[in-house]
């Protein structure tokens, strides 16, 4: 398949930095103080990695824009420097099956695409992705003021392909489904998830989820006042032990025709869009991602 478009007793001081950052915000100082006081590219790593509020334990990738977590229960992934200038997930094509109005059919309209597992069809559809549990959880953050602050209230749309690398609404076996497609709300801390599959590998890109940030989630259900367009991208130590799965078989191939660095998307850096995810294939997977605009 072919594909154009181009994630006991603990003294403070063993807190880690998450800590101190908060104990800094806390005390009033916005992000540029934490810049000034942790300077340059470390500053700017820390706010990334900190506001990922990632869930403790698990194996596979660090937090987005930030190394790898320590200790047992860290693993291995991508470790990548992050500067001032990088601190926005970047802007990114939504490709060619967004389903939200601007390349054909628009699912944002439809009653039911506001749900939190996007694993099944909705309305007249009725089939059921199959797959690798995966629960996709994003925090979205605003970065445009003084402080970086939760983005609660905003609508963040998601849609990713099946094990088979189709596109609900649009190609495959996939034509006649929307699953795999969803909008969740922010809550107070900028938080939201889903439930749905692992996505498979198709030939020329890098396994990805699109996502689309919107004011609200009226906006969003409007199709209106998007805030950006971006992609989360899978470790490939994750990927591979995915599509050693039953189902999965077209996309060992795939994957080892393509990397990160020769991908369309994100060949140009993918520090802030690189998810982290824990738990494991047998019991299900977790993949985190900032999401500051």
């Amino acid at each position: 398949m072919s594909h154009d478009h181009h994630p006991d007793e603990v003294h403070e001081h063993d807190l880690g930095l998450q800590h101190d950052v908060d104990v800094l915000q806390q005390r009033g100082l916005g992000r540029r103080g934490l810049l000034g006081i942790l300077g340059g590219i470390g500053a700017a790593g820390a706010l990334a990695a900190c506001s990922s509020g990632t869930t403790p334990g698990g194996s596979g990738s660090g937090p987005a824009g930030g190394p790898p977590p320590g200790g047992p229960d860290g693993g291995p992934g991508a470790e990548s420097d992050v500067t001032v200038a990088e601190g926005e997930i970047p802007e990114e094509t939504a490709g060619p099956y967004p389903g939200d109005g601007s390349n054909g059919p628009n699912v944002l309209t439809e009653s039911g695409i506001v749900r939190k597992d996007i694993t099944s069809s909705f309305g007249s559809a009725g089939g059921v992705a199959e797959g690798v549990p995966l629960t996709l959880r994003f925090r979205v953050h605003d970065l445009s003021g003084e402080d970086v602050s939760p983005l609660a209230g905003a609508a963040l749309y998601a849609w990713h392909c099946d094990r088979a690398g189709s596109y609900s609404m649009y190609d495959g076996d996939a034509v006649d489904e929307n699953y795999l497609r969803g909008v969740q709300e922010a809550d107070d801390d900028g938080w939201l998830s889903f439930t749905t599959i692992f996505p498979g590998c198709y030939a020329g890109r890098w396994p990805h989820v699109h996502v689309e940030v919107y004011e609200s989630v009226a906006s969003a259900t409007r199709a209106s006042s998007k805030l950006r367009t971006s992609q989360l991208a899978f470790p490939q130590d994750v990927c591979e032990q995915v599509y050693a799965e039953e189902g999965y078989e077209e996309s060992v191939d795939n994957l080892a025709g393509v990397s990160l660095d020769s991908d369309g998307i994100f060949s140009d850096g993918y520090s802030l869009q690189m998810a982290r995810v824990t738990g494991s294939v047998a019991e299900g997977l977790t993949a985190t991602l900032n999401v500051p605009i």
